[in-house]
């Protein structure tokens, strides 16, 4: 299967974060599934990076290519599904996942419960 991983979810795998269930480790871990890490993820993670918001790895894209995930890159049909999306979530970085997740067809994974509210195939868990 194919998967769009949400910027927090992808923090916590690098993290190693006890907040990731065991139930996304295992999906992510699975080498049959291929993972996918939107542009907007990495945009987000550089933006709140200089802040102060989080640290990012220096070898960010390094990191991203050890751990299999491929990258997605943002598209014109992406950013004009926005438009179309109800405004249940205000935050740009989740409405254009949730719009390439709809486009490409791939299952998001995120713990956000705003996402539930949108008509897009989403794996959570809670642990």
């Amino acid at each position: 299967m194919r998967f769009l991983l949400d910027t927090h979810v992808l923090l916590w795998w690098l993290a190693n974060d006890p907040d990731l269930s065991a139930d996304i480790r295992d999906v992510i871990g699975n080498s049959s599934n291929i993972c996918f890490v939107s542009a907007v993820t990495i945009w987000e993670i550089a933006i709140k990076n200089s802040i102060g918001k989080l640290r990012q790895p220096d070898d960010l894209l390094a990191v991203l290519q050890d751990n299999r995930f491929q990258i997605l890159d943002i598209s014109a049909v992406h950013c004009l599904r926005v438009g179309g999306l109800p405004w249940h979530h205000k935050d740009p970085f989740d409405r254009l996942l949730i719009s390439q997740a709809l486009v490409e067809d791939f299952v998001l994974i995120s713990v956000d419960e705003k996402f539930k509210l949108y008509d897009v195939p989403l794996f959570t868990a809670i642990p």
